[in-house]
């Protein structure tokens, strides 16, 4: 995480939080500010931000740019850009005047219009309150169909992974990918390792089976995901179908896939839906005592996260820098 905090304060992007006046987002923001990591926007009433930093005593939340969603220079031009993108799916500028004044609209809208480079919500709202304008305005990346949600892993063991680091994924958003979209999450998650861990990932497309022990269509599923990843991208180290043991610990990759330039080496473990990923990493977080950092979502056009509502300061603190450098990543 240190890695990742100096990259961000070394450029420095603008960090849009549309809970501009929630408490947890105001202490995680003055932080930032404190530590240089981002250039903070916050949306909300100027002066209940101004009096609830002076309650949290908070000193440096008026170095953040603070947008009030309600009356802003901008406020017609997003309103405008807002009727272009959904006036196809029946919009009306009434209804986009409207839509401006919620702040996780606005917060897209100021990404979209190049006015800040990403955000994080969700202390106070709800997963689909936030993906629902992410998906209407800023959308996914060209080449990418799928949004997916990846959890860095950090365990005491440092042989496993990018020393002790591994990257899961899906633990967040698809239930049940097909072939393609279980490729695509490779792919994106692939370049989340490379951006925030700075390692060349070894993508393991995790089964109960390796390399054709067992026979069952969900073997199938991930050994035809296996082969559209690698037509994606060609140079990616990655292989499958592997079991976990197989995955991480050399001496069984060694046995069960002789010659893969992943098995027992990886730091990417990508699960075949969501069911077995969430588990997963909820599993290694409490019995392995390991630090779960997440959900951090890809695939999108720029970066949007969200956040848990049971989230902390520092969840929010982590959650920046990591949206900071998936900015930087994305330019």
């Amino acid at each position: 995480m240190q890695d990742i905090i100096k990259r961000a304060q070394s450029n420095r992007q603008r960090i849009v939080l549309p809970e501009g006046d929630e408490e947890r987002t105001l202490k995680a923001a003055d932080r930032l500010l404190k530590d240089k990591v981002a250039d903070i926007i916050l949306i909300g009433n100027p002066s209940e931000i101004a009096n609830l930093a002076e309650q949290y005593r908070l000193s440096h939340i008026n170095e953040a740019t603070i947008i009030d969603p309600l009356d802003h220079p901008k406020k017609a031009d997003y309103a405008n850009l807002l009727f272009e993108l959904r006036e196809e799916k029946g919009i009306t500028r009434e209804q986009a005047w409207k839509l401006v004044e919620k702040p996780l609209y606005l917060g897209c809208l100021m990404i979209k219009n190049g006015d800040a480079d990403g955000e994080i919500a969700g202390a106070r709202n709800t997963t689909t309150d936030v993906l629902r304008p992410a998906f209407q305005i800023i959308k996914t990346r060209p080449d990418i169909s799928v949004v997916s949600g990846a959890f860095l892993m950090f365990v005491h063991d440092h042989s496993y992974g990018a020393e002790g680091i591994l990257v899961f994924a899906d633990c967040a958003v698809m239930p049940n990918p097909t072939a393609k979209e279980l490729a695509e999450i490779a792919v994106t998650t692939a370049h989340t390792t490379r951006t925030l861990v700075g390692v060349e990932p070894r993508v393991s497309m995790l089964s109960f089976s390796t390399k054709g022990s067992a026979q069952h269509e969900l073997v199938n599923k991930v050994t035809e995901a296996t082969r559209i990843a690698k037509e994606m991208a060609p140079d990616l180290l990655i292989d499958g179908e592997l079991q976990a043991d197989a995955s991480i610990v050399p001496s069984v990759g060694e046995s069960k896939a002789p010659g893969s330039p992943v098995a027992g080496k990886a730091n990417v473990l990508i699960f075949p839906n969501l069911e077995c990923g969430n588990i997963a990493y909820k599993l290694v977080q409490r019995l392995g005592n390991a630090d779960a950092v997440g959900p951090i979502l890809q695939g999108m056009a720029a970066p949007v996260n969200d956040l848990s509502r049971g989230c902390s300061v520092d969840d929010i603190y982590k959650m920046v820098a990591i949206c900071a450098n998936q900015a930087i990543g994305a330019k």
